[in-house]
């Protein structure tokens, strides 16, 4: 590892001002939110703070004059490592309170945000536009989610000063905790807002409007960026998941994007073919029955099914073939099947016979 003075880019001699000023400029160089494109800006930064932490201490300094760079390369005994520096604390001391406080709990995501939304089957296929009540906590209305009491202000954790996080040192290390005093606030509510009890938060109703799409299914689950709870400390809001719930349709099943209806014909259309009228979501058709239809044979309709949510057109609307027989025959129905059944060879259960 590099020797931490020349990290700095000062002599072993310079004074404390000298050091100071090298970690300033190098610090404000290789600060990561001034370098977003640079993956290694972080590191080069916590490498300066490393620096700076220990000849900024005179015991520190004195002990690392004594043993020199080994410490960096595990020689004997020593062992520093970077990976567990902590960059919010370096931060904060570089660019003053506001850097130190964004800690903790602090610069939170959001919690997402569960609804549900009833529609019919026909709103389902044409989609629609609604809006959907939302219970959720949001920033307190009084206090401007501070926890003040309005007209006063939270104040600087005088255990931390500030920072959210206390360091116990162990010789040329420090280890750092969240502030027990604060919490990792890095403040502390004096006189608690009324109506939030301090929390800065209050549940509230929200009514947001949601655009349906043409083709959803019941669970079909739709994602609102932004619209969840709002964050912490300035971190961003979660988001709101809003599930679809369908009633079903008297006529149609959803398979898909295809749509499956019973399609009710006589035992002469099934016989000898014939035209029924179907109904559709678009309107009724007139779908042909072939000769000879069984009882439950699907006759398909092209895109005349579901929209797909996914894009590419609708499916297919599939009707499914149901002989009725009637329970009441006049004489002359009743005199016509029974030619009919005269002069029929045919033997439905022949099967039987050869089993």
């Amino acid at each position: 590892m590099r020797d931490l003075y020349e990290i700095l880019g000062v002599g072993k001699t310079a004074s404390q001002e000298e050091i100071k000023k090298a970690y300033r400029k190098l610090a404000r160089r290789h600060h990561p939110d001034r370098n977003p494109d640079d993956p290694e800006a972080e590191e080069r930064f916590k490498e300066v703070q490393a620096a700076y932490d220990v000849l900024s201490d005179p015991e520190k300094r004195r002990k690392y004059d004594q043993v020199g760079p080994r410490i960096f390369s595990g020689s004997d005994g020593f062992d520093f490592d970077l990976s567990g520096f902590d960059l919010g604390e370096a931060l904060g001391g570089l660019f003053g309170r506001r850097a130190e406080r964004a800690r903790g709990p602090r610069g939170r995501r959001g919690r997402d945000v569960d609804a549900s939304v009833s529609l019919s089957f026909e709103d389902s296929l044409a989609g629609v536009t609604v809006r959907v009540p939302v219970e959720l906590e949001a920033s307190c209305s009084a206090c401007s989610g501070s926890g003040a009491e309005p007209g006063t202000e939270p104040i600087v954790c005088p255990e931390c000063r500030g920072r959210g996080v206390v360091s116990q040192s162990q010789g040329l290390f420090a280890l750092s905790q969240p502030c027990p005093r604060c919490r990792g606030n890095g403040t502390i509510v004096e006189k608690p807002c009324p109506r939030c009890g301090g929390s800065g938060r209050q549940r509230q109703t929200k009514r947001y409007q949601v655009r349906i799409r043409p083709g959803v299914q019941d669970g079909t689950r739709i994602r609102l960026a932004g619209k969840g709870e709002p964050g912490f400390g300035g971190g961003p809001a979660g988001d709101l998941y809003v599930t679809t719930r369908v009633a079903p349709s008297p006529l149609y099943e959803r398979r898909g994007a295809d749509l499956l209806i019973d399609v009710p014909v006589t035992f002469a259309e099934a016989a000898l073919g014939g035209t029924v009228e179907v109904p559709t979501p678009d309107g009724p058709i007139s779908l042909k029955v072939p000769p000879g239809s069984q009882e439950s044979k699907l006759l398909r309709v092209s895109g005349r099914g579901a929209p797909r949510l996914s894009g590419g057109g609708r499916g297919d609307l599939l009707a499914r073939v149901r002989l009725t027989v009637p329970t009441k025959l006049t004489k002359q129905e009743r005199e016509a099947i029974e030619n009919l059944q005269k002069v029929s060879h045919e033997n439905p259960r022949e099967a039987f016979a050869r089993a």
